[in-house]
């Protein structure tokens, strides 16, 4: 694997530390800023908001560029806000700096699909992109929890003053890392075209695919800690242990879609959604066991990254031809699942819906995401018949 693989993964995980580490830090940011946890808890939604209205616009806006040159200036901004966000002194300035790092994340993801997809051979790209989204898994796995430790012992400014350290060195060896490949000048796509590449439904119905799965995914992720403490009886000093496994499995995840995308990407993709529906069914029951807990979480992990190779694997190989905003959207798709997911929880455990239902969710979303794969994936086989007829 190119050497300009594992610096884009670095500077995932750079920016995947920026977006999780805020709900560590939650607490000591509201206290100290005079704002209640509710209000702080406001700019874990401008940032999804940011990544997912922000990010395709600065994307279409530097399509015309070397997606190297783009990259790297994103990291520079991103790095920058992270500094604006490590000395803001007010809760206003500190959710501006925060909107203009969520800017960037959305960029950063929109030129990182594309030059992974340029790096390698069609036939290695599985392999490229589930190592490219592994560092946004290992920041899941280790950012919050470091961030949160950060934060604890030094204060929360001190968090973001080491996520913005670690975009710099990311910036730095992507500047000493990933080759030059020229501006595209005149044979970039123009606006149009990028957004004529939209059409195809390989594009988007895998936005749609995506948002099912996050739906559910969301839906009980938001609230897994009191579920946990409140259902499965663990105590509060376990639970990391838990979180851990949970990150874990989405290691083991990543890899596995980025294997069964290039093997055979639509079959792998059906088989982890209709198996993600029959694990968020399971976990109906296993939540009330410990240790049936515990199996059911590391499997449910696995499940929940390895679809994502596939499908961003699918994205760009359908807009090929004008790539940028096609890949930009994949994180508003994401994000817009994330805020969908966030929110139909609240809802249903301010009706009285109990933390032990909270999974049905994700067992008709996930059915959902493999009924709209599938649709896809034979409408595709159509295409290819009526082609070579």
């Amino acid at each position: 694997m190119p050497l300009a693989i594992y610096a884009l993964a670095l500077a995932a995980f750079a920016v995947g530390s920026a977006e999780f580490v805020i709900s560590g830090i939650l607490p000591p940011l509201a206290e100290d800023l005079a704002v209640s946890i509710p209000t702080a808890g406001l700019l874990v939604t401008a940032y999804a908001a940011g990544v997912a209205i922000g990010g395709p616009i600065l994307t279409v806006l530097t399509s015309r560029y070397s997606q190297r040159s783009v990259l790297i200036g994103v990291m520079v901004l991103f790095t920058v806000s992270q500094v604006l966000c490590a000395f803001a002194p007010d809760y206003g300035l500190l959710l501006a700096a925060r909107l203009l790092s969520s800017i960037a994340h959305g960029a950063f993801f929109g030129a990182g699909n594309v030059l992974v997809a340029n790096l390698v051979p069609p036939e290695r790209r599985g392999g490229a992109f589930s190592l490219f989204i592994s560092g946004i898994t290992v920041a899941n796995l280790l950012g919050l929890p470091g961030g949160s430790a950060i934060g604890l012992h030094f204060g929360w400014r001190a968090t973001f003053i080491t996520v913005a350290v670690l975009g710099a060195i990311a910036a730095v060896v992507l500047i000493l890392r990933v080759p030059r490949t020229g501006a595209p000048g005149e044979n970039a796509p123009s606006l149009g075209e990028q957004v004529r590449e939209l059409r195809h439904q390989q594009v988007w119905l895998s936005y749609l695919t995506i948002t099912f799965v996050m739906v559910g995914a969301l839906t009980f992720g938001t609230y897994q800690v009191p579920i946990m403490e409140q259902v499965t009886g663990l105590s509060p000093s376990i639970v990391p242990f838990y979180l851990l496994i949970g990150g874990l499995g989405s290691v083991l995840g990543i890899y596995l879609g980025g294997r069964g995308t290039d093997w055979k990407p639509m079959p792998t993709l059906i088989t982890v959604l209709l198996l993600q529906a029959l694990f968020y069914f399971t976990m109906l029951f296993a939540m009330h066991d410990k240790v049936w807990m515990t199996v059911n979480l590391l499997i449910s992990s696995i499940l929940g990254f390895a679809f994502s190779t596939p499908l961003q694997t699918r994205v760009i190989a359908a807009a090929h031809s004008a790539p940028n905003l096609a890949s930009a959207l994949i994180s508003t798709a994401f994000n817009i699942g994330i805020a969908a997911g966030a929110g139909i929880g609240a809802i249903l455990l301010t009706s009285g819906i109990r933390y032990a239902d909270l999974p049905a969710v994700g067992v008709i979303t996930s059915l959902l995401a493999a009924a709209t794969a599938t649709l896809s994936f034979l409408l595709e086989r159509r295409q290819l018949s009526l082609a070579s007829a």
